[in-house]
């Protein structure tokens, strides 16, 4: 009798057959590659027993000067900062305005009835949004330009013209043409009292809420507002669920309703009081990209009215970029508006938790710098830490407020030292320059000595030169492409990414990264969710992961895992939409990637903690691939099993472990395996487990299986041998 001793090759090859790649591993979940040899995943628990709104795509871990460790959370719902298991809800609003932002504001025309408001920030709002005004006076009139004062502190329905300009329509046409008038006291808000007076209604049982505006909401369904100043119950819901955060389903442009706890003990009708305040946030963006043909999709009045689009419109997923600037925290949506969250300067966070982002172009006006030089939209923001300048990548034109002036290949950048100070002088760095070549910037990643600019064809290296030009530009490759804006990451000096079909390195200069599994995963991605494949590093084990959605799924399903210090690549399958390794947490971070609802469901990992899935057991194997039993001319019987399995780090006494020995006779034929040819390997006591185990298989090739599917388990593979003889030709 020959004892066979199975070894294997390191690492997962599937851009071959399963009969050529003999002496490989074929396929495999939850398992990584150790010193040659395959073992256990790591376990993950709840990073906080807290959850939030939306699908997580972006975490920024950072410290502060007075030692708080922060976790920027966006969301396509919200964005969140986490601090010892708390979500701090800071979405920005969408913002109330009121002097010196609005001072003098108006303008009308002679002959026209459009009267004209111009802002010093940007307004947030979209045409078709209402809102009221009030305070606009004329000392020595009633009027401007021949119009009311009564038909301008209206509630008005908005045209937008650009981020700090909206018109609307007055009831009577202007008889002379005055600008910046209106004085020094004017308001302009969304939704105020007395517009929000007694705006509650209940139906007897029921915990949904009507609320009832005197003035359009310009909500939409899925955005969230907070609601104050209620007093009282309201149909016998306690104030408290009334004055808080909620999710908004728009019933009209003057009502929608909330969902509350506690059900209505009767029906009520117009109430909840007189001072009653509401603050709208700025719009939820879709979880995942969508594309449509029919009407409403496309630009408004582009072709015949009611007809659907003739290309499909593209709704990308809502993603957040985060960058810190010493303390405080710069961010964007991708292709939105810049905002800032202040740290201030109290030693305690609690005040500063509690207070929401808001626009870069507010900072800038308190700060006093130019509110129109700041870009009004950028693709990304950055800080680049060594040479201390906050970066745009894609922006809106120096000298322009208007959204669609967006130039996506433009990078701009503020003074040295002061992210709010757009405005390029002699006596500053402020400036900007533009990338030559593509349609436009992907993503940008800061590396040691340079930042690296990838755009829909090439890459490029952005690098701080200390002279005027500050920046300078320089084209490393434009033949490359990048997979989506998250799909790259760095570790020791070298960056990796994901392309639209295969994967690249940069060390100094750009090489494809070998890959036994691009078939694997490049033949079985949604391609419509690309936008989603997001990268991070687990430096622990010299690992890069990319998480994608495989071909039939609509969120991130499945993983590929580079292991550059073993130079082997393995793949698996779990559902997460967001990664983040960084030193200042003391296990990888990592957020679910389950589809979104209107409730907070969504929850963070922590990685590499215990060895189950949360609470639940983990199914985790390995097939290594056909292997001859013999010369493969003849048929071999397999006996007996002689196991070297090791379960080191298991939480339980007795783990245990299922080993398979899948036969067949030609490479075509289907794998079988009988009752016989399955057997569980035990731990008995530390460091011993089962000697042998006997099995009966006849066949001329064979795949050997370990899989372990029970809580606390955790095991290391060896070098298990096979007792064989031969058994005849047929």
């Amino acid at each position: 009798m020959a004892l066979l001793k199975l070894q294997f090759k390191v690492g997962l090859n599937r851009d071959q057959s399963n009969y050529s790649g003999e002496g490989g591993w074929w396929e495999c979940d939850k398992i990584r590659f150790r010193s040659g040899f395959p073992e256990k995943l790591g376990g993950w628990k709840l990073y906080a027993p807290l959850t939030y709104y939306g699908v997580c795509r972006q975490m920024f871990a950072w410290v502060t000067t007075f030692s708080d460790v922060f976790v920027a959370v966006g969301t396509n719902s919200k964005m969140y900062i986490e601090l010892a298991g708390g979500y701090n809800d800071v979405t920005p609003l969408r913002t109330t305005f009121m002097a010196p932002v609005t001072n003098n504001s108006i303008t009308v025309t002679n002959t026209s009835n459009v009267v004209r408001v111009d802002l010093l920030l940007p307004h947030g709002l979209t045409t078709g949004d209402y809102v009221t005004i009030s305070g606009v006076t004329n000392l020595a009139l009633n009027n401007i330009g021949g119009i009311l004062l009564t038909n301008i502190n209206v509630n008005a329905q908005v045209t937008v013209v650009n981020t700090t300009r909206f018109t609307f329509v007055a009831a009577t046409a202007a008889t002379s043409t005055v600008s910046a008038a209106g004085g020094t006291a004017i308001y302009i808000a969304t939704v105020v009292s007395p517009d929000t007076n007694n705006a509650f209604s209940t139906t007897n049982a029921s915990t949904t809420v009507l609320v009832t505006l005197l003035t359009a909401h310009g909500a939409l369904t899925g955005d969230f507002v907070t609601i104050s100043g209620v007093t009282g119950t309201i149909g016998g819901i306690p104030d408290a669920e009334i004055n808080t955060n909620h999710v908004v389903t728009v019933v009209s442009d003057l009502s929608f309703t909330i969902t509350v706890t506690t059900a209505a003990t009767s029906t009520a009708a117009a109430t909840g009081g007189t001072a009653i305040v509401m603050d709208f946030e700025i719009h939820t963006g879709s979880a995942v990209q969508t594309f449509g043909y029919g009407w409403g999709v496309s630009t408004w009045s582009r072709s015949a009215w009611g007809s659907g689009a003739s290309v499909p419109i593209a709704t990308r997923q809502q993603d957040w970029w985060f960058d810190n600037f010493d303390n405080d925290l710069y961010a964007n949506i991708r292709g939105g508006a810049p905002y800032v969250w202040l740290r201030g300067l109290v030693t305690d966070p609690t005040t500063a938790l509690s207070t929401r982002a808001i626009t870069l172009q507010a900072q800038a006006a308190a700060e006093g710098y130019v509110v129109a030089d700041v870009p009004v939209a950028v693709t990304q923001l950055m800080a680049s830490q060594q040479d201390r300048h906050l970066l745009a990548f894609g922006a809106v034109p120096f000298g322009s407020t208007d959204p669609d002036d967006f130039d996506p290949l433009l990078i701009r950048w503020a003074d040295q030292d002061t992210p709010a100070d757009w405005t390029p002088t002699v006596t500053n760095s402020a400036g900007f320059l533009r990338v030559s070549r593509g349609s436009r910037i992907v993503t940008a990643l800061p590396t040691r000595q340079e930042i690296l600019v990838w755009t829909d064809v090439g890459l490029n290296s952005l690098q701080f030169l200390g002279t005027t030009d500050v920046f300078g530009l320089q084209e490393y490759a434009n033949d490359t492409t990048i997979i989506s804006p998250r799909a790259k990451a760095s570790a020791s000096n070298v960056v990796y990414w994901m392309g639209r079909d295969k994967f690249y390195t940069y060390s100094g200069r750009v090489e494809t990264l070998d890959c036994t599994l691009l078939n694997h995963v490049f033949d079985n991605i949604n391609r419509s969710q690309l936008e989603q494949v997001t990268c991070g590093t687990l430096e622990q084990w010299g690992e890069i992961w990319w998480f994608y959605p495989s071909a039939n799924a609509e969120y991130n399903d499945s993983y590929v895992v580079y292991n550059y210090l073993e130079k082997v690549w393995f793949y698996g399958t779990i559902q997460r939409s967001a990664w983040m390794d960084s030193q200042l947490l003391s296990k990888p971070l990592a957020a679910d990637g389950g589809t979104e609802t209107t409730t907070a469901t969504g929850v963070l990992y922590s990685h590499e903690n215990g060895v189950d899935d949360g609470v639940l057991p983990m199914d985790s194997y390995i097939q290594s691939n056909d292997f001859d039993l013999g010369d493969g001319d003849k048929f071999m019987l397999s006996r007996r099993l002689i196991p070297d399995v090791a379960f080191g780090g298991s939480e339980v006494s007795n783990p245990e472990v299922e080993v398979t020995l899948l036969t067949r006779n030609f490479p075509g034929n289907a794998q079988g395996s009988g009752v016989e040819d399955t057997r569980v390997i035990a731990e008995t006591t530390v460091g011993q487990f089962t000697e042998q185990v006997f099995i009966r298989a006849r066949a001329r090739q064979a795949a050997f299986k370990i899989r372990s599917t029970e809580l606390g388990v955790h095991w290391n593979l060896g070098s298990p041998r096979l007792d064989v003889r031969e058994d005849g030709m047929r």
